[in-house]
């Protein structure tokens, strides 16, 4: 846009201006849009950059669009003018996606403006995404030793209140002596224009009269963003006495908020909406005198000022703009999806190419590393749990923990740690061989760090996931004589399955059953057993199944994917179309389930475990576990499904490992392998216990082994199992 007089020298990349006030022009520019045949265009709104009444000119442009529309409407008026509201209003009509930056911006065109509530997605300001740091080096850097420093930054026009932060000066000096007030950015340019420097010459004026030259800074000038990161990185707190409520989105608050600084606010808008969670401190409007004792108290007391400073950056993690570019790709997907829909295309063809935006990329894969393993190992086992990165001992060690470290052993038969894994390996299996209890037949599951069970039988499930580790082991173990003692008990322990009745004990086996199966074919025992326990699968399935309920239970709980999972692997072998088909129609509904609005995983909450009714299940606390079950299932519907999309619900579930989550926090600690146990909603569970730790390095091997194959891949795929089963 060039406005009435501007002169501007764009980079490159513009291809196209539109001068303000010129009609002709935004016809111009809808027609190279068209003409260049871009799949998607993106609207930032704002009122003041478009000519016309009330920004009216842009219309012009919208309505000759052949591509769909996403607007960002910057900000959203509570008592618009009647042609702000017909502007408004035709805008949100002619766009396939509305996109506002809070809550209550998406209530009020719903309620003032009639708009469609389907079309709005809720998408916060972008913030950097920088480490959370104490302010004593961006004051050495910049000057301000030894002094503790408010901050307020942005174009300076009367609306910001920065009186309102002068008067209260006094009484926050005479409690903090060596305070000083920094106000950070030039002279808005309109006001400049009209009237010069007026307003900050009153501002200046009032600090003297108060003797205040000693604890006021004002720095008159635009800043690049590494000078205001290191500004804001430098104050203790952050100051944003607006005198108006009307402020949708304040660009300041949420950089300030994202970078762990305590913010003292009116409640305008988006303070209101942001610091709701007590991250920040509110003073209502009109009400100078209540910013001294605040901003007082907290520079007074480092303990609280600093916990409600690591509050917002916790709090502010999904708001990174890497998560931001994949709510917006979520946003412009289902743009494009709707278009196609509405043409008559299909909702399964491939995505347009501007949507398939970087954040997509796949990173590569980091090696294995065992360190955080070994460190939780002992000649006994795994331990259970860890305080911190420290294992903690007083929980001891448990009999499912140390089968998915046999598992993981397996899958590193062969590669650059398969000296450790074969060392480790047989902790493990020895830990499972104590366990077995043949008096009862059954697994011991839990044991103190004295070694003494304190159990005589585990869980159902328990059992059903040690004879998935026997069965894999029995099938690829270090030795022949570990794969035969892995052969002997796992046929010993398989036949009282037949009479469990845990749905993911079932599970467990069968996957145990598809590795020894495949070895031990004369075995016709276990191919019965295999039989009838995926027919149990299948039918329970088939009972619970609904128009909008593709599931084997009455409600989600843990490990969910593996019940798909083991119907795939099975239907494969048995060459059954029908329990293959079930396990995929179970996965993809699960995968729904696990999908966010914005797009990424988000596995089923452990608050969901307890569920007994089909409702939406929790988003928290979520667990590695659901992460790893999901990536394997994935993995399996790709070796049977020619769908590529099995190959994007791995990736994207892995992802969630490293930070495309709702927290935007990465769990995994990729050089030592261990990984944090899990999402709480406002902070990650910094412990990082065996699960954990397991449930990520299955998944990276499981990641690994995906990629090395499709590398090794012809160009031209053969018939998948799926289509086979169906030949």
């Amino acid at each position: 846009m060039i406005e009435p007089g501007g002169d501007h020298e764009f980079p490159p990349a513009v291809r196209k201006t539109i001068r303000q006030g010129q009609v002709a022009d935004y016809r111009a520019a809808a027609d190279f849009i068209n003409r260049e045949a871009f799949d998607l265009v993106c609207l930032q709104h704002e009122f003041g950059i478009f000519g016309g009444e009330a920004g009216a000119l842009i219309l012009g442009l919208i309505a000759r669009l052949d591509a769909p529309l996403v607007t960002t409407l910057h900000t959203v008026l509570d008592r618009p003018t009647t042609a702000q509201r017909r502007v408004m209003k035709d805008i949100v009509t002619a766009s396939a996606r509305v996109v506002v930056m809070a809550d209550k911006a998406r209530d009020m065109l719903i309620n003032v403006y009639g708009a469609d509530p389907g079309k709005i997605d809720v998408i916060a300001h972008g913030i950097p995404d920088v480490p959370l740091a104490s302010a004593r080096a961006a004051k050495e850097r910049l000057g301000f030793t030894d002094r503790k420093v408010i901050l307020t930054f942005g174009l300076m026009s009367p609306n910001k209140g920065i009186e309102t932060m002068i008067e209260a000066m006094p009484e926050i000096v005479r409690r903090t002596p060596d305070v000083l007030y920094v106000v950070m950015g030039a002279t808005h340019p309109a006001l400049l224009a009209r009237e010069g420097e007026r307003y900050r010459d009153t501002l200046t004026a009032r600090v003297r009269e108060l003797g205040l030259d000693d604890h006021v800074a004002f720095i008159n000038r635009f800043v690049d963003r590494p000078e205001l990161l290191d500004h804001i990185a430098m104050c203790d707190v952050y100051a944003t006495p607006y005198l108006a409520a009307a402020q949708m989105t304040s660009g300041t608050l949420a950089y300030s908020h994202g970078l762990g600084r305590p913010v003292v606010s009116t409640p305008y808008w988006h303070a209101a909406e942001l610091l709701a969670d007590g991250s920040g401190v509110l003073i209502p409007f009109d009400n100078p005198a209540g910013f001294g004792p605040a901003i007082s108290d907290l520079l007074g007391n480092d303990t609280e000022r600093l916990a409600m400073g690591r509050k917002a950056y916790a709090a502010s993690r999904p708001m990174i703009w890497a998560n931001s570019a994949r709510r917006y790709a979520a946003s412009f997907r289902k743009a494009c999806r709707e278009r196609r829909l509405a043409s008559g295309g299909q909702a399964g063809m491939p995505e347009p190419g501007p949507v398939r935006l970087r954040t997509n990329v796949q990173p590569d894969l980091p090696p294995i590393s065992l360190d955080h393993l070994a460190a939780m190992s002992d000649d006994t086992g795994i331990f259970q749990h860890a305080v911190h990165a420290i294992a903690d001992r007083s929980h001891g060690y448990c009999i499912d923990d140390n089968a998915r470290a046999l598992l993981l052993c397996c899958g590193l038969a062969g590669g650059p740690d398969a000296p450790l894994a074969r060392r480790l390996s047989s902790t493990f299996a020895a830990f499972i061989q104590h366990g077995w209890n043949p008096g009862n037949r059954r697994f011991r599951n839990f044991m103190g760090f004295d070694r003494r069970w304190l159990e005589d039988a585990g869980s159902e499930d328990s059992h059903g996931r040690t004879l998935w580790a026997l069965g894999a082991y029995s099938a690829r173990a270090c030795s022949l004589g570990h794969a035969r003692w892995a052969k002997e008990l796992f046929s010993e322990a398989l036949a009282d399955v037949e009479a469990f009745t845990s749905p993911r004990s079932w599970a467990f086996t069968l996957l145990g059953l598809a590795s020894y199966c495949a070895v031990y074919a004369e075995d016709h025992a276990a191919a019965r057993l295999r039989a009838e326990l995926a027919g149990r699968l299948e039918r329970l399935l088939g009972e619970q199944e609904g128009p909008e309920w593709t599931w084997f239970e009455n409600g989600l709980s843990y490990d969910n994917a593996r019940l798909p999972q083991a119907l795939i692997v099975t239907g494969a072998a048995a060459l059954s179309a029908t329990m293959v088909e079930a396990g995929l129609r179970s996965l993809r509904w699960l995968v729904a389930m696990q999908t966010a609005p914005e797009g990424h995983f988000r596995p089923v909450g452990s608050h969901g475990f307890l569920m007994t009714s089909r409702n939406s299940p929790e988003p928290f606390d979520q667990q590695p576990l659901e992460a790893c079950a999901t990536i394997a299932a994935c993995i399996a519907a790709k070796g049977v499904d020619p769908d590529s999309s099995w190959r994007a619900e791995a990736e994207r579930a892995f992802a969630w490992f490293l930070g495309a989550n709702d927290l935007g926090i990465k769990l995994a600690d990729l050089a030592t392998g261990s990984c944090r146990d899990g999402l709480h909603p406002d902070r990650a569970n910094e412990n990082r216990g065996a699960e954990s730790v397991l449930s990520f390095l299955l998944a990276l091997a499981d990641m690994q082994r995906l990629r090395a194959a499709d590398r090794r891949a012809p160009s031209q795929p053969s018939p998948s199992t799926h289509e086979a089963i169906n030949a």
